[in-house]
């Protein structure tokens, strides 16, 4: 069975990742793997307290994941070992999906290089959060609420459900095209 790890930290924005998480753990038959920089108790923007299954450091030895997913959030606090766990997830061409401001994480590691993504981040929020520097090849930044390039997938905070979708259909859980625009109109009301 492979594991789909979502990286958890104080500050993120947990509605936006759980929909993606749901629908992988439900129907996707996968392992489902919180991860942190520690095993202590995060807090999202909900106020529901989440605790890491793993630290980020444990998951670089890990073979048979399948997938990343960030969610979004404001936190400073970078550490060179998600950037780390990004890039060798990048190189073995794994799912790296990130969600509204989840996206900078992708950023900072340095593999947006060439490949087409959406973000909340605008400069001008950027600098209102009190960021120094935009670290986004703003050259390839598309304005759509969910773009899918190669093993990237990236998403506005608004398209969770699309996001979501979009995260189980790369992972080919679809049986096909008319399940997944099933799946998006049931779980969008429509």
């Amino acid at each position: 069975m492979g594991k789909v790890l979502c990286f958890i930290y104080d500050g993120m924005t947990d509605f936006e990742m759980t929909f993606a998480c749901h629908l992988i753990k439900m129907f996707g038959e996968k392992e489902l793997l919180t991860i942190g920089y520690n095993k202590e108790k995060v807090l999202g923007t909900s106020g529901i307290s989440y605790i890491p299954d793993l630290t980020v450091k444990e998951t670089l030895f890990i073979s048979d994941v399948e997938a990343l997913i960030i969610p979004g959030g404001w936190n400073t606090d970078d550490r060179e070992e998600i950037f780390s766990l990004i890039r060798k997830l990048h190189n073995e061409k794994k799912l790296l999906c990130a969600i509204c401001a989840g996206p900078i994480y992708l950023a900072k590691a340095g593999i947006l290089k060439g490949y087409l993504y959406t973000t909340t981040l605008d400069k001008e929020y950027l600098k209102n959060l009190g960021a120094t520097y935009d670290p986004f090849p703003r050259e390839t930044y598309v304005d759509e609420g969910i773009v899918r390039d190669r093993n990237i997938i990236t998403a506005k905070g608004n398209s969770f459900v699309d996001f979501g979708v979009e995260v189980f259909d790369a992972m080919n859980l679809f049986a096909d095209n008319d399940e997944k625009k099933q799946c998006a109109k049931h779980y969008k009301g429509e």
